[in-house]
């Protein structure tokens, strides 16, 4: 059932109705997608279920391609990565921090909205290279925080490292890819199975450790 939402007065918002806004966009733009996948979901359809004028939507998100990166900037905000690896006063060793930031991300893409943006990313990316971008830009965020903190273990550890890069493509396409076959296949795996999956494909990459 469709959230009724009020609709806006005119004039300016204020600051502190900004984000208010925004949000109501892209919780808005997110249904339309959901429901009418990417090809079929209409930026008028959006404006209208947001009881918004063209004016106001137009003004943050100028296309059907700037909400959807909207609604994936705002997962990564949510999924934030980074403090699974900055755990307080916490140092973790290489293995512990590649697969505590493995479980992350995984056990959250396995669940509600961002499993249900990600089908939809993945069967229409074909048609659409924006959806492809998409993908490939979130994976670009997670190869650069594991590039970095392979770096800062490898100081630590006194284990040289030559091309972190490449480990860390290696990592999260290895992760990206027993993930989109898990999708594919239609199967599904237990918290167990996917921890016991992490912890092998960990303990394989870090064997190797020494010709990094």
């Amino acid at each position: 059932m469709r959230v009724s939402r009020p609709r806006r007065t005119r004039g300016r918002p204020r600051l502190d109705e900004v984000a208010d806004i925004e949000n109501t966009l892209l919780d808005v733009a997110l249904e339309e997608f959901l429901q009418h996948g990417y090809g079929g979901a209409s930026v008028s359809r959006i404006v209208k279920n947001a009881r918004m004028s063209k004016t106001t939507v137009y003004s943050r998100f100028s296309s059907k391609e700037a909400l959807f990166h909207g609604i994936i900037e705002a997962q990564i905000a949510r999924l934030a990565p980074d403090s699974v690896l900055n755990a307080g006063n916490q140092t973790l060793s290489l293995e512990e921090g590649l697969e505590a930031f493995a479980n992350h991300i995984l056990e959250r893409s396995f669940e509600g909205e961002m499993l249900s943006v990600n089908r939809l990313m993945y069967s229409e990316s074909h048609r659409f290279p924006e959806l492809a971008a998409e993908a490939a830009r979130r994976s670009q965020l997670g190869i650069q925080r594991i590039a970095d903190f392979i770096r800062e273990r490898a100081a630590l550890d006194g284990v040289p490292c030559n091309d972190p890069q490449s480990v860390a493509e290696v990592f999260i396409l290895t992760v990206r890819g027993w993930y989109i076959d898990i999708l594919l296949t239609g199967g599904s795996v237990t918290a167990q199975q996917r921890r016991d999956w992490v912890r092998k494909s960990v303990r394989v990459l870090t064997t190797a450790r020494e010709n990094w």
